[in-house]
Formats: C-alpha cells, sequence, structure tokens
C-alpha cells in the first residue's frame, strides 16, 4: 500500500498545467523584450520651426473668393538617435480665423534621418478660396496695422522605421502660428515677429 502512494507522487504532472506554465514565461519574455526595445528605441516627435515667410500676392478684392501665394521656410528636426521617420503624406495650407485662405497643396515624400535637420519652402497659394467677410475685413484691418497673424498647417502620415523594423502608418498634424509684418502692396519677405513655434500631434 505504501509502495503504491509513492508510486503515485511522483506520477508525471499534468500536461495542461506544464503548457500553460510554458505560455506564461513565453508571454512574460515578450513582454519584457517589447518593453526593452520601446525604452530603446520609442521616438520622439519630430520638430517644426518656420523661419521665413514671403508673400507674393493677397487679392481680396472678389469676395467672396480671395487668392494669395505665400511661401514659408519650414525646418524639420528628428532628434530620434536609433528611429528615422518617413512621411509618405505631407499635404499644406494657410489658414487666418481658422478659414483656409489658400488651397491645399501635396508636399513631395520625405524621408528623415536619424538626428537629421531638413528644410524645405513650400509655395502655396495660386488659386481662389471662398472666404467670408469676417476674413477678408480681418486681413484688411490687420494689414492697416502691418500685422497679420497667420497659422501654416501641415497634415499627413509617417511611420517610423527602427533598424530593419517599420510600423504603421500614424497620422501628424502640424500647426505654426505666426504674425508677420505685412502692409497693404508689400511683396516678397515679410518679417516674423516674435519667435513662431509649431505644435506637432501624432
Amino acid at each position: 500500500m505504501t509502495e503504491g502512494k509513492a508510486r503515485r507522487s511522483y506520477a508525471p504532472s499534468d500536461p495542461r498545467r506544464a503548457c500553460c506554465t510554458v505560455l506564461t514565461i513565453f508571454l512574460l519574455l515578450v513582454g519584457v523584450t517589447a518593453l526593452t526595445l520601446w525604452l530603446v528605441y520609442r521616438p520622439h516627435k519630430p520638430r517644426f520651426t518656420v523661419v521665413g515667410a514671403a508673400v507674393y500676392d493677397l487679392n481680396t478684392s472678389s469676395l467672396p473668393l480671395i487668392s494669395t501665394t505665400m511661401q514659408f521656410t519650414v525646418v524639420t528636426r528628428n532628434p530620434n538617435k536609433r528611429v528615422s521617420i518617413y512621411y509618405d503624406r505631407l499635404s499644406a495650407f494657410v489658414s487666418y480665423r481658422n478659414q483656409a485662405i489658400t488651397p491645399q497643396v501635396m508636399l513631395p515624400p520625405l524621408f528623415h534621418k536619424t538626428k537629421s535637420t531638413v528644410a524645405m519652402s513650400p509655395v502655396l497659394g495660386g488659386g481662389t478660396v471662398p472666404v467670408s467677410a469676417e476674413v477678408v475685413n480681418g486681413l484688411m484691418m490687420d494689414e492697416s496695422y502691418g500685422v497679420v497673424a497667420l497659422r501654416l498647417v501641415l497634415l499627413g502620415r509617417l511611420r517610423w522605421k527602427a533598424g530593419a523594423i517599420k510600423t504603421g502608418h500614424y497620422g501628424v498634424y502640424v500647426k505654426c502660428d505666426m504674425l508677420v509684418g505685412l502692409k497693404k502692396g508689400a511683396v516678397g519677405q515679410v518679417p516674423l515677429l516674435g519667435n513662431p513655434g509649431c505644435k506637432v500631434d501624432i
């Protein structure tokens, strides 16, 4: 009787329990590996700054349409040491008082290497855009003061790349609020007042 009990106590364990133990250990290892990779490669948002502006045309005499041609020099910085950025789709437009005053323009795809800086100078406008009387009156009043508040908006989709691994697409929204010194009839480069920064949402 004692010998039978001893044999039963050394019998192999339940296969299902062993399988669950192995699976738990595997999932823990995967979780620790993923956490380690995230801590090492976690991407920081790119930074955008407007460093120059020019206005070549601003016609508000054909209500409810407005036509303008503007150019902005934007510097974007990838602060990541190990992660590069692919901008697969990027577009830009200018708004005033939350209303677009230029058509949306598609920009060429952009590859951003690690710890690199890229400058781009898109020309925006060249077509007519319907706007409200409030926008036209506001622009005319601001021009008389010589200071106009504009917003440059960049929209697109990006992917992060760490080594041979690429992520899925993420939406990116860049909002650059600035004050420009612009008087009626001025053409060409206009001064940027203050230090316009850009807010980046991903």
